[in-house]
C-alpha cells in the first residue's frame, strides 16, 4: 500500500490530482504548510494555555473532558487539550489562515472550519516516558461521533498541522486508505474502538515533517502508534481542526460531556 503514499504542495486551489488522490485514498499530505517560526510560535502558546489550565485546575472546556499526564521529568502536562484556538490569540489567529478556506473545497459546498464545534481546535502532546498517560490511541474512525448523537452521518474531515518531524518508529498517526467508503457495518465493526491498536498489513505511516499539513476522511480507520523511542526523541505534538458540514453546533461551556469522551481513560 506504500504507493498511495504521495506528498504535495497546497497552492491556492485544490488542483483536479489533488481532488482525485483524496477522493480515492481518503487522505492528503500537504508539505511546508506553515514555517518553523510559526511551529515554534504556536508551541509557546500551548505551553502558556497549559500553565493556566494546571494552575486553575481545569477539567473540561466545553463539555470535552483535559487529558493530563506527566513529562518526563514527572512534572504535570496537558496531554490533550480541546478548542485550545479560544484561548489563546496566537491560535485563535492561526485559524483565519486564508489557506483553510482552500481547504473546504475537498467537501464542497456548506464545508467549515469547526473551530467552535466538535472538540476545536484540538492540540495533541505525546511523549513515550515512565508517567506518561497518552502515549497511543487505538483504531477508530472519527465518524462515529455522529452515530452516538444519533445523526445522521455528515461529511468531516480531520486537518492535522504537524508540529514534530516523525520517521515511522516515532510513532504516529496510521491510516487504512479507502476505508471511507466502507458500508457502515464495516465502520462500526471492523475494528474494536480503541482497544485495538494491532498492526494492520494495509496501514499507512503518515510522516511529516515539522509544519507540514495532512487530511483525513472522517470515516476512515486510523490509530495513533506508540513511539518505538523512549525519552525526549519520542515528544511529538500535532493540532487537529475539523472541516464539516451540516447543522452548525457550536459547543458552549456548559456543554454536556458527549456519552463516548467518558471512556477517554482508556486511551494510553
Amino acid at each position: 500500500m506504500a504507493a498511495v503514499y504521495q506528498k504535495f504542495t497546497l497552492g491556492t486551489t485544490i488542483t483536479a490530482e489533488q481532488q482525485a488522490f483524496f477522493n480515492q485514498h481518503g487522505f492528503i499530505h500537504f508539505t511546508n504548510f506553515i514555517k518553523p517560526e510559526t511551529v515554534a510560535d504556536i508551541i509557546k502558546a500551548s505551553e502558556q494555555v497549559q500553565q493556566q489550565w494546571i494552575d486553575n485546575k481545569v477539567e473540561k472546556i466545553n463539555g470535552v473532558p483535559v487529558k493530563y499526564g506527566k513529562d518526563l521529568d514527572g512534572s504535570p502536562i496537558v496531554q490533550r487539550f480541546a478548542f485550545i484556538n479560544q484561548h489563546h490569540a496566537v491560535l485563535n489567529e492561526f485559524t483565519n489562515d486564508p489557506r483553510f478556506q482552500v481547504l473546504l473545497n475537498l467537501i464542497g459546498d456548506g464545508a467549515r472550519l469547526g473551530t467552535e464545534e466538535k472538540d476545536g481546535m484540538v492540540f495533541n502532546h505525546y511523549v513515550n516516558g515512565p508517567e506518561s498517560s497518552f502515549t497511543k490511541m487505538g483504531w477508530h474512525t472519527d465518524g462515529l461521533r455522529d452515530i452516538f448523537h444519533g445523526q445522521r452521518l455528515n461529511p468531516m474531515l480531520n486537518v492535522g498541522i504537524h508540529l514534530s518531524t516523525l520517521k515511522a518508529e516515532n510513532g504516529g498517526l496510521r491510516i487504512l486508505p479507502g476505508t471511507h467508503r466502507q458500508n457502515l457495518y464495516q465502520m462500526l465493526f471492523r475494528k474494536k474502538y480503541f482497544l485495538d491498536h494491532d498492526t494492520d498489513e494495509n496501514e499507512v505511516a503518515i510522516t511529516p515533517n515539522a509544519g507540514d499539513l495532512t487530511i483525513h476522511d472522517g470515516r476512515l480507520w486510523h490509530r495513533v502508534a506508540q513511539s518505538t523511542i523512549t525519552g525526549e526523541a519520542s515528544r511529538r505534538r500535532v493540532i487537529y481542526i475539523p472541516i464539516i458540514a451540516g447543522k452548525f453546533e457550536p459547543k458552549k461551556a456548559d456543554s454536556p460531556t458527549a456519552f463516548y469522551q467518558r471512556f477517554a481513560g482508556i486511551v494510553k
